[in-house]
């Protein structure tokens, strides 16, 4: 055997072709991801995708002029700013209430702690009229409530401080669960650690604690938003449904298909749709970057 034989390279015809490697997923020891993934995506469709894509096309049956006219008008503006402002500031409260009452129940042992997180979840079961009839009961002005806030000159239902009311009621479970996996996850330790490093109260608080939770608070904050933004039984109730005053969107939406005005409700729904989807996207984006950083 001389030396080239023994320096040439081995045949390209003995080489063992290697596997091909997939595209789109790893392998996994579990079979199923095609039948898994078609059945997701046909849930999907069928779910999601189809009636949002049936609301564009029967708004798609106005001109542009036309869906100016119904999805801009004074009336609709109006609805819009109480809509997405209540929910938004409804979203805020149940934000900083929410960190609070995550708190208590994960931090301490309290009596009645089993029925104060029992309570937490009402809302999720409670339906949403019975939620609205109960609200306009206690803070209409002769209500429980409405009856000392009269004199003082606060009016707590049938105009915009109703519907945020309502909001706040239906939004705060989704920031207490979403925050309270994270929380419990959060040891104790790192707060005395850094206790004992001579952090005071207020800098555990603002430099390690609210950064763990920033990712989950604005999970919360987005999905008591979102809620808030389609709420329309527990508001309809305690909102008075003045029209440029304290009329919802969802409630225009409802006047618009009774008057058998389907394409300008249309419209009207995919603007909200627009708008819900345009500060999803930022908050998602939001919690992107703060990932990085926690």
């Amino acid at each position: 055997m001389t030396a080239e034989t023994i320096s040439a390279p081995p045949s390209s015809a003995n080489k063992t072709p290697a596997p091909r490697r997939p595209l789109f997923r790893r392998r996994s020891a579990i079979p199923g991801f095609g039948l898994t993934l078609g059945v997701t995506l046909t849930i999907l469709s069928l779910i999601v995708l189809i009636p949002l894509s049936a609301v564009a096309i029967k708004a798609s049956a106005l001109s542009p002029a036309q869906f100016v006219a119904a999805a801009f008008s004074e009336r609709a503006m109006a609805a819009y700013r109480l809509t997405f402002g209540a929910a938004f500031v409804a979203a805020v409260i149940n934000g900083v209430f929410g960190v609070l009452t995550t708190w208590a129940l994960v931090r301490y042992e309290f009596p009645g702690k089993a029925v104060v997180n029992a309570l937490v979840d009402l809302p999720f079961a409670l339906p949403t009229a019975v939620a609205g009839i109960a609200l306009a009961t206690l803070y209409a002005p002769n209500g429980w409530v409405g009856q000392y806030l009269t004199p003082l000159g606060i009016k707590a239902a049938y105009n915009p401080v109703g519907v945020t009311i309502a909001l706040i009621f239906i939004g705060l479970p989704f920031v207490v669960r979403t925050l309270e996996p994270v929380m419990r996850d959060l040891s104790a330790d790192v707060e005395e650690a850094a206790a004992s490093l001579g952090a005071g109260r207020f800098a555990t608080i603002g430099r390690i604690i609210l950064p763990a939770l920033g990712p989950a608070w604005l999970t919360g904050f987005a999905l008591a938003f979102a809620r808030g933004v389609g709420e329309y039984g527990s508001v309809i109730f305690i909102a008075g449904n003045m029209p440029y005053k304290s009329e919802i969107a969802p409630l225009l939406i409802i006047i618009q298909l009774e008057q058998f005005e389907y394409a300008n409700a249309a419209a009207i729904a995919l603007v909200m749709l627009g708008v819900s989807f345009l500060m999803l996207l930022v908050i998602n984006a939001i919690q992107a970057w703060s990932r990085r950083f926690v």
